[in-house]
């Protein structure tokens, strides 16, 4: 069952830059708190120029609840704002890549991160405080290569929550389909999935041909190497909140909505184009 509102934990860190800033402190113990030692777990974030957006994705990373080490890596991609001093003031650790653009972000944030695991994260999602471990849990399964979760939208344009609850309904059948019946790695996005760090490596990382996305490629590769299958994480204490500016970038919630089911329906025949 998804949520019709938004959780009380979104609240608690989706508020303005200042309001964060008066827990910093506290942010950046929490982060280092996580980092006991070697780290087990690298949560990898692109950024460009998300100085609005990456210290409410921090501040919420800084609750997690797990038992494992974790490193946090923001990978600056040429921001001109305050990104990178935002990332500093919490503790986070941030490398740069001055190569544009999200296939060298990301691939500088998988040769920079230390973890056995790597988890793909973005700079405008909220994450809960279990998220990490219900990701990193299936594996530690031999079995599975690459996890990918849910998410919801948290509205930012005046659409109602509720009816980003029946749209978000809609997208889970179009993401069966795509298990189903065409390419699963369709459904894997780079703000909620992860991987084995050496795994990755081994298949040249998030590089990916052209006319295809590098996360869902990444999958793809990882699954065809004979790493093991890909799994859908579907509990609800994984389930992530991400912004609704790619929406409002596609023109809207419905033309939005459209283009993505096009997407799908050109995919027939062509399972690895997307």
């Amino acid at each position: 069952m998804r949520p019709v509102q938004l959780p009380d934990f979104i609240s608690a860190h989706y508020q303005p830059n200042e309001v964060i800033q008066r827990n910093i402190s506290q942010i950046r113990q929490k982060i280092a708190a996580l980092e006991r030692g070697m780290p087990e777990v690298s949560v990898v974030m692109p950024a460009y120029n998300e100085e609005d957006s990456i210290l409410k994705t921090l501040s919420c990373l800084a609750a997690t609840t797990t038992p494992r080490s974790v490193e946090i890596i923001v990978v600056n991609n040429n921001s001109r704002d305050n990104t990178e001093s935002i990332v500093e003031s919490t503790g986070a650790r941030c490398i740069r890549e001055t190569k544009q653009g999200i296939t060298p972000a990301r691939n500088a944030g998988l040769a920079a991160a230390r973890g056995k695991y790597i988890l793909n994260a973005d700079a405008d999602t909220i994450y809960p405080p279990d998220w990490i471990e219900q990701m990193v849990k299936p594996l530690d399964d031999n079995a599975v290569s690459c996890v990918y979760g849910r998410f919801s939208f948290i509205p930012t344009a005046g659409t109602p929550r509720w009816v980003y609850f029946f749209y978000e309904y809609m997208a889970d059948m179009v993401r069966l389909v795509n298990k189903k019946f065409k390419e699963e790695a369709v459904n894997v996005y780079g703000f909620n999935s992860g991987f084995r760090r050496e795994q990755g490596i081994a298949v040249d990382g998030f590089d990916h041909p052209p006319a295809t996305n590098e996360d869902g490629w990444l999958a793809v590769k990882l699954r065809d190497k004979g790493f093991g299958k890909l799994y859908y994480v579907t509990h609800p204490a994984a389930l992530v909140w991400t912004t609704d500016r790619r929406i409002q970038t596609d023109g809207g919630l419905w033309q939005g909505f459209a283009k993505r089911v096009k997407r799908v329906l050109a995919n027939k025949g062509n399972e690895y184009r997307y």
